[in-house]
């Protein structure tokens, strides 16, 4: 942490006070959990000396009008484009009760394909779709208060203390009659012998990935989700006749919220609409049930399909996925978690991924059959320390693991620095096939997958070609079994089907190309041994301490904070160490919070951040957007970054 940062922080715990502190609220709304750019903003308003009360993330309009009381502004953000549907309370409640000058913002991307003026209705001051700096924000902000009074800010008191809950005990039986109640198309998933029947009857991605690993291939899969089948249908066709190799169910993120009663009235809406458009942001597939999704899948029996989602509750939707005859479901009790919700605690979460993993299990069991558990390594994408994503990785493959799972998928994010993204690839194979073997779960497959970048990507197409192909180019070195595909319309608009396609095909041969093995090199090697010993000091640690419970382990390492995802929007996420970029764009810890790891571990974060800090003469919280917000603003020559 930068001096000036701690003197502030000193002044105000000394009570120093200078003129009053205008009052802003700071919060985001609906399913999303995307926290980074508020958690950026956040620092930026309290530097600039405003009084922030920052609710977090997947607030409710209720709870954002119970803490503007008294505030001078309100800034509300919004990332799944469904920000009519969640405030459309919100101009009756400001006549209401907020009359006097109170100021308010909404941005993130409140409304899907750019259509702001959707929003016109919502009486906000200012909309900013896509992403603005915190500079401008700030700009604006003051300007628009300059000439109105302050109003006496209410403070609501600190929080009081939590504690997070423990694991209960590993289950034999899964009470499944109640999974499938949940909601009506889960009936038709009831028979797991028919099941099994479909499941044997199309290839498996756990099959296709040993295929592709046999022949040092890199298998290439598009993200598609749209919401009804007839599209979705539309575009598989078009991206298996242009060479995805493996097709992919996005789901909706009200499904991923178990919003089911939503779905269906947003469902029979856009049905009664003309042009039948839909306000949902991926194919729901719990709505529209086990049939449809059986159907769209055997029109491409030779293509593994995968359900990819992020979904709370996901005992249900794993259900109807494997009963559609699916074998590859993605997810996991940390990766589904720390990312995406505020207050879901992770004993909770293991106990509804075991059911998914126990579920997994018994198909193998019983019927033979492997389906493949991949594990969201992404977690909130920016600025990510390999070393997190790893020690998740490992968690969640052990847990699946002990519920019978023979298929297990790692997945990293690309950071942008070739040496660490190809040496984090090996990193987490050796250390997945490493902690299974040591835990006797030596007959389970490893792979691991690739994301290109996940952060935000520049408007310029051409720019942001640049990053798909120099991100193909990296994942083909890194020896991942499958890359997961971005498109060069990333920030301009909801990719159609034309965008999936011409990214596709830029990709496409790169990857067809014979792979060229670049060798170890020594920056790699060097990496890849950090990467291995920081995660090896963080599972260790949750293990010893939990007595090598595995549950335990996972609740332990988040709890004291050994596990600390940057940017989480969860309240039982630490939240203390945080990422910054080292002069290689390496990403690094200017601050290791509470993470186990050896002093020397500690000295070479802190000599490769002070070594950034002296070249780029700036402090913590501006190069902590510049690291953010440049690849967004494509203030790069070329990908990867170093």
């Amino acid at each position: 942490m930068d001096q000036k940062m701690v003197d502030e922080h000193q002044d105000a715990a000394e009570g120093i006070s200078g003129p009053p502190a205008r009052r802003v609220v700071l919060a985001g709304v609906g399913a999303d959990a995307h926290a980074v750019g508020l958690t950026v903003l956040q620092k930026a308003l309290s530097r600039a000396g405003f009084d922030v009360a920052f609710l977090g993330v997947q607030q409710d309009l209720e709870s954002v009008l119970r803490a503007a009381g008294g505030a001078d502004a309100v800034l509300i953000s919004n990332m799944d484009g469904h920000a009519k549907y969640y405030l459309s309370d919100l101009p009756a409640a400001r006549s209401e009760a907020f009359t006097d000058g109170q100021l308010w913002y909404l941005g993130g991307y409140p409304a899907l394909d750019e259509r702001v003026s959707d929003l016109d209705g919502l009486g906000f001051d200012r909309v900013f779709q896509g992403y603005v700096s915190s500079e401008t924000v700030l700009h604006h902000l003051r300007s628009d208060l300059a000439c109105r009074p302050m109003r006496r800010a209410v403070n609501s008191g600190p929080a009081g203390a939590i504690e997070m809950p423990a694991v209960g005990p590993l289950m034999e039986s899964d009470r499944r009659r109640d999974v499938l109640q949940a909601w009506r198309t889960g009936a038709a998933a009831h028979d797991m012998v028919r099941n099994a029947e479909r499941l044997r009857a199309r290839t498996s991605l756990a099959e296709r990935q040993r295929e592709a690993k046999a022949r040092a291939e890199i298998l290439i899969q598009p993200r598609t989700g749209v919401s009804d089948p007839d599209g979705q249908e539309a575009l598989f066709s078009m991206l298996s006749q242009h060479g995805a190799d493996v097709l992919s169910f996005q789901i909706d993120s009200l499904t991923r919220s178990n919003q089911y009663e939503d779905i269906e009235r947003i469902l029979k809406s856009s049905a009664e609409r003309p042009s039948g458009s839909s306000q949902l942001n991926g194919y729901p597939a719990v709505n529209l049930g086990m049939g449809e999704m059986a159907r769209l899948s055997a029109l491409f029996e030779d293509t593994p399909f995968q359900v990819r989602h992020g979904t709370r509750d996901p005992r249900l939707l794993a259900e109807i996925t494997f009963g559609a005859g699916i074998a590859a479901f993605e997810g996991g009790a940390l990766s589904y978690n720390l990312p995406y919700f505020r207050d879901y605690p992770v004993a909770h979460a293991i106990q509804r991924w075991r059911y998914v993993d126990r579920l997994t299990g018994r198909y193998h069991a019983e019927f033979g059959i492997t389906i493949d558990r991949e594990f969201f390594g992404v977690l909130t994408a920016c600025l990510v320390p390999p070393c997190i994503a790893a020690a998740v990785n490992v968690l969640e493959a052990l847990l699946a693991a002990q519920c019978g799972v023979k298929s297990v998928t790692l997945g990293y994010a690309e950071q942008g620095c070739r040496a660490q993204d190809v040496a984090a690839v090996r990193a987490f194979q050796q250390l997945g096939e490493d902690y299974l073997e040591r835990f006797g779960f030596d007959d389970v497959e490893v792979n691991v997958v690739w994301h290109q970048f996940m952060g935000a990507f520049p408007r310029s197409e051409e720019q942001a070609r640049k990053i798909l192909r120099g991100s193909t180019e990296s994942a083909v070195l890194s020896g991942a079994v499958r890359l997961m595909l971005k498109t060069h319309a990333e920030a301009v608009r909801i990719p159609s089907l034309e965008d999936n396609v011409e990214s596709l095909s830029l990709v496409r041969d790169l990857c067809r190309s014979p792979r060229v093995s670049a060798g170890p090199g020594e920056q790699v090697l060097f990496e890849q041994e950090m990467i291995m010993a920081e995660t090896r000091a963080i599972v260790d640690s949750a293990l010893v301490a939990a007595g090598h419970d595995i549950g335990q382990a996972a609740v332990l390492a988040v709890e004291r904070g050994w596990v600390d995802v940057p940017f989480s929007p969860s309240r039982w996420n630490a939240g203390a160490a945080l990422p910054l970029r080292d002069r290689r764009e390496a990403v690094r810890f200017v601050d290791t919070g509470g993470l186990p790891f050896p002093d020397d571990i500690k000295a070479f974060h802190r000599n490769a951040v002070a070594a950034r800090l002296r070249q780029d003469n700036d402090d913590v919280v501006a190069l902590l957007e510049r690291d953010l917000s440049s690849t967004a603003r494509g203030e790069f020559d070329d990908w990867p970054l170093a």
